[in-house]
């Protein structure tokens, strides 16, 4: 195919942006055969009579690049006139087709919630990375953080989200939903995600964050009694939780209360790993508010968004094994 202009234009860039850069690396890493074919079986064909649907390669790769960098459908649309490297990406030339408009990837995101296609996106993933030997499964780290949803009622139902809760937690009220997550300790990588209302404890969903096959599970002060709960009698594994602040203040100076200190330090800097998925949603893909009413929806875009966090985390891993020449 002949190329145009811009696309010419493009190649002859002395410079690559950061942006051309991230791209680049996720184009290499990502598995998208495997992810077209969990999705394949639920997109439409077509019948032969009307308009045939946009290629499903064509709307996934419009989805990743969506959800990389925190835009709304119309967002993303924009972006694909306003950016050669996104265009590149997803795979459009302006001068030979339209980008597929909002409401196509309203429809597509619609479809991968209808059928759990999220959750598959970030189980695939995971098997991607596991196969690489990056995901080690001998030891979970558990964590959670709040995802603010909108607490103004102006809009349609004149009403804040009725499925968000609001929390406290130290001096300030959070309006939202909880990401808990479940971290290989050895990688850093996310191997399980759970969506909650904001004002559910931590400790509650501790036992729905391991897989089962860890040794040793860490946690904060806010997983403490975790091991004790009925729900996690049968875990054989060792559970370090952080000690409570008051108590570790209270420490004593003696040789015992410095060992116990030391422990307690060690325990910390395995959990910093949990730390790194948290930058990477918020930060990263600038994921700090909720975009949807409901928490299903929410968690649906939380898989997607963990899945792809991992494979930004392990990017620096990857890129090696692909030029190598590693499929």
């Amino acid at each position: 195919m002949q190329s145009s202009f811009s696309d010419l234009e493009y190649a002859a860039k002395k410079k690559l942006t950061r942006r051309d850069r991230f791209l680049g690396e996720i184009e290499s890493i990502t598995p998208w055969a495997a992810l077209e074919a969990q999705i394949a079986p639920f997109y439409p064909k077509g019948d032969g009579r009307g308009r045939p649907p946009i290629g499903l390669n064509r709307m996934l790769r419009m989805y990743v690049a969506q959800q990389c960098f925190g835009l709304s459908d119309e967002g993303i649309e924009d972006a694909l006139y306003d950016s050669q490297s996104i265009r590149r990406f997803v795979g459009i030339d302006l001068a030979r087709e339209a980008a597929p408009d909002a409401t196509t990837l309203l429809k597509f995101r619609h479809l991968l919630e209808q059928h759990a296609l999220t959750r598959a996106i970030f189980e695939t993933i995971n098997a991607h990375l596991a196969e690489r030997g990056l995901i080690m499964r001998e030891g979970t780290i558990v964590d959670a953080t709040f995802i603010a949803a909108p607490p103004s009622t102006k809009n349609k139902a004149k009403a804040r989200d009725p499925e968000m809760r609001q929390a406290k937690k130290g001096n300030n009220w959070h309006f939202g939903m909880k990401a808990h997550i479940g971290v290989d300790s050895k990688s850093g990588l996310v191997h399980t995600v759970v969506g909650t209302p904001a004002n559910i404890s931590d400790v509650s969903q501790a036992h729905a964050l391991v897989h089962g096959q860890e040794h040793v599970v860490f946690g904060d002060a806010g997983y403490q009694g975790a091991d004790k709960r009925p729900e996690n009698q049968n875990s054989t594994a060792d559970w370090h939780i952080a000690m409570k602040r008051g108590k570790r203040k209270a420490l004593g100076q003696d040789a015992m209360g410095t060992l116990r200190e030391r422990f307690e330090q060690l325990k910390a800097s395995i959990r910093a790993k949990v730390e790194h998925p948290f930058h990477v949603l918020k930060n990263l893909f600038k994921h700090r508010k909720t975009r949807y009413r409901g928490l299903a929806k929410n968690e649906a875009q939380l898989f997607s968004l963990f899945g792809l966090a991992n494979l930004v985390l392990a990017r620096k891993r990857l890129m090696p094994l692909y030029a190598r020449g590693a499929s």
